[in-house]
């Protein structure tokens, strides 16, 4: 098992898993966001569907990973910041959704401006996606 990943579940207080770390790999070492159904077929047999669902869910809750709803409403998921914790999130970027490819990229260096809410009001998350053609799909329409 990879030792960084080891870290990262410790520091979030969860048991180091073969599963848990095999997701983990997947997600850092691809430059767009994944859905779960996209990380079933990567997988393989190696994780069953409900195994899979289940350390989604506990990744996000802990703040590893952020989820980003595609144009077609599927939820994609990227690894968080290393300042993200269970109780606050810091991952509020753009996301940019290509409507060719259908990639949605992080886009880390542009952030969301603080919104601030009307009173009683109570932030769970931030999100602004762009629709538009990617650099790479751009590159072989010319």
């Amino acid at each position: 098992m990879d030792r960084k990943f080891d870290q990262l579940l410790e520091k979030h207080n969860l048991k180091k898993t073969v599963p848990r770390n095999s997701v983990l790999e997947v997600l850092s070492t691809r430059e767009v966001a994944t859905s779960q159904p996209d990380l079933e077929e990567i997988l393989g047999k190696e994780i069953d569907r409900v195994t899979l669902y289940r350390i989604l869910k506990t990744f996000e809750e802990k703040g590893i990973i952020h989820k980003i709803i595609d144009m077609n409403g599927t939820a994609n998921y990227a690894v968080c910041h290393s300042s993200c914790t269970e109780s606050q999130h810091h991952d509020e970027h753009l996301h940019f959704n290509c409507i060719v490819c259908h990639h949605i990229y992080c886009l880390n260096e542009m952030h969301i401006p603080v919104i601030s809410l009307p009173r009683g009001f109570k932030s769970e998350s931030v999100s602004l996606v762009v629709s538009g053609v990617c650099d790479k799909c751009n590159a072989r329409v010319k």
